[in-house]
């Protein structure tokens, strides 16, 4: 039946063009935001992980930035603790040479006042962005430090900050406020012989002016020390050593982890890029292959609509 009223392949053609351009429209987008799925309506399981992992990927790279902070701090704080075990290196070996018959103790004492005066010097520089993990002049003494390590998102989708910490109390070589926090300016009591059996004795090497002085004795030199002493000062400076050795390598080990932790932090954020590619990232291979059939599509469209029009013009023909 042939309608004035109702055009039924103007409708079909119609219905079938705007179901095209429908397409297209999807389509162009996906090629223009590079995305499959930009927004939620176009999958809302997709875009809530995607934008959940991209949220996560900014935390990790705040986590990065921070790491990189505290890599340095620990970099600062064992060149400086590494310069001082060289300094007390050296002042061991002069007590040894001390030891020496005839030596003129006097002028050993005068190079071991200018390297104590490096260590203090070597304990005030190792500073980075306002923190000094060998050297306090605070009131409070010098504590454990907390650095972020990580972000972490648990299958319940709780978060939490992952901190790395490490105790400046065992690396604090000189506490202008309470000598005995310092390593270098602290008490060390050592064994010392005397005569045919042995005595303790209580040295420290650097006078700080700290309010709470050490009540010890400070490792220096004149003509009158004894061999007995410097056995004793020998003693304690190397057991200042080995606290100093030990606190360096534990810095040694937390930077060492912070340089790991650092290398695993880049490498999640870019596997996070890649998995959430996989969700909403547009094959643009297959989007300009389809963009150019769907263009195809429109205009054969387009023109079936027209024919579908004309169709009705032909009535008028009946009435001549």
């Amino acid at each position: 039946m042939t309608s004035i009223m109702t055009n039924n392949s103007a409708i079909a053609a119609l219905s079938t063009l705007r179901s095209i351009s429908k397409d297209m429209e999807d389509t162009q987008n996906r090629v223009s935001t590079g995305y499959r799925v930009s927004d939620a309506s176009d999958n809302a399981a997709y875009w809530s992980i995607a934008t959940t992992m991209r949220s996560d990927n900014k935390a990790l790279s705040t986590v990065q930035d921070a790491l990189g902070l505290a890599s340095a701090k620990t970099d600062t704080a064992f060149t400086g603790l590494n310069a001082a075990i060289d300094v007390v290196s050296e002042i061991k070996s002069k007590l040894v040479a001390a030891r020496e018959p005839g030596v003129d103790k006097t002028k050993i004492d005068s190079e071991l006042t200018e390297l104590k005066n490096q260590l203090i010097s070597i304990s005030e520089s190792a500073s980075f962005s306002g923190q000094n993990w060998l050297y306090n002049d605070d009131a409070t003494a010098n504590t454990t430090v907390e650095m972020v390590g990580s972000f972490n998102r648990t299958a319940d989708n709780s978060v939490s900050v992952g901190i790395l910490e490490f105790d400046t109390a065992t690396s604090t070589l000189v506490d202008t406020n309470d000598a005995n926090n310092g390593l270098l300016t602290g008490e060390i009591i050592v064994t010392v012989p005397s005569g045919t059996t042995t005595t303790s004795a209580t040295y420290f090497l650097v006078d700080a002016g700290s309010t709470t002085a050490a009540t010890a004795t400070e490792i220096k030199l004149d003509a009158t020390t004894t061999n007995a002493d410097l056995d004793g000062m020998i003693s304690a400076v190397d057991a200042m050593l080995t606290s100093m050795t030990d606190s360096a390598a534990v810095l040694g080990a937390t930077n060492t982890r912070i340089e790991l932790q650092d290398n695993f932090v880049a490498d999640l954020m870019d596997v996070i890029d890649k998995g959430v590619g996989r969700l909403v990232d547009a094959d643009m291979n297959e989007e300009s292959t389809k963009l150019k059939a769907l263009q195809t599509q429109q205009q054969l469209g387009i023109q079936a609509l027209s024919i579908a029009n004309s169709n009705s013009e032909n009535i008028l023909s009946l009435f001549r």
